[in-house]
């Protein structure tokens, strides 16, 4: 019989879960940061040890030139090579002592044009960029037109075919809840568990564009594209929308090997304990106006 210990706090490491804030070291700093960025022309956001252009590196080169000190970081939700985020969400420990406008404006002035911080806020060592995280809410925007666009081409998936809204919907309820969604994780996900709670999956028009809201838990690495693989081939008319039942009963990624472009996807918010007291910012991305749960 299996019983339930409570959690055993590790000896310090900068950036790590605090679980007891007596180990936080004297004269160190947690520092929470939001960011946003144009994933298009980067390798993901997760450092690489091959040394490509990652987000993270950006981010960290910039921040350790502040800090005058070497600098880590922790973020809410790695994102893949070609997505976005209006709302990234990071944190690191550090014993430079930086007004917050040093992590926003110093900061930026160090990065691309492709990378901002948006904002910067002392935090309590309890605060994890990604445990402390009650959900993501991810955004996937789509030019439903008959000729690609030239504007804003990045931050969008193209599809000329005529989509089945109302499919897409029918489609997109039975995946609402708690399920196993190992159809939808990548081979090379990590996840200890393929369970996960999907909270709602949102699918609105707005002139030209859709847009497919899907908020969790947490995601499974390529979760939401392999999703929206499915989503479109059903609204394409290429599946029936019971092909989304049999996707997912299956657990079995081989059943539906479709995966949606990356150009369309944003991170769009990361929610917190209102403990914390981290600011709420415009989900976006700039040219979608509606709140979080108003895309219906």
């Amino acid at each position: 019989m299996s019983e339930n210990y409570p959690p055993v706090q590790k000896p310090y490491q900068r950036n790590g879960e605090i679980l007891q804030p007596e180990v936080f070291p004297e004269g160190m700093h947690r520092v929470a940061l939001g960011v946003e960025y144009n994933g298009a022309k980067f390798h993901g956001f997760q450092k690489q040890s091959s040394g490509v252009d990652t987000v993270q590196a950006r981010l960290e080169v910039g921040m350790s030139k502040v800090a005058d000190e070497e600098v880590s970081l922790v973020c809410a939700g790695r994102t893949d090579a070609g997505v976005h985020a209006t709302n990234q969400v990071i944190h690191f420990d550090t014993l430079a002592e930086r007004p917050m406008k040093a992590w926003t404006r110093g900061v930026n002035a160090l990065l691309p044009d492709t990378v901002a911080v948006k904002w910067a806020q002392p935090v309590e060592p309890l605060f994890h960029a990604r445990f402390s995280a009650q959900c993501r809410t991810y955004r996937y925007v789509i030019a439903n037109t008959a000729v690609r666009p030239a504007l804003a081409c990045e931050q969008l998936t193209w599809v000329r075919e005529t989509l089945d809204l109302s499919k897409m919907k029918m489609a997109a309820e039975q995946l609402v809840g708690e399920h196993d969604f190992s159809s939808f994780r990548a081979a090379q996900c990590q996840a200890r568990s393929p369970v996960r709670t999907l909270h709602h999956l949102h699918i609105a028009r707005r002139g030209e564009l859709i847009v497919v809201e899907l908020q969790a838990n947490a995601f499974l690495h390529h979760m939401v594209r392999n999703i929206m693989g499915v989503l479109l081939a059903i609204a394409k008319g290429e599946r029936p929308v019971a092909w989304i039942n049999e996707v997912l009963a299956a657990k079995d990624r081989r059943c539906a090997d479709v995966t949606a472009k990356p150009h369309g996807l944003h991170l769009v918010s990361v929610d917190y304990p209102q403990d914390f007291g981290l600011p709420i910012s415009h989900p976006g991305p700039i040219f979608i106006a509606d709140p979080i749960g108003a895309l219906k």
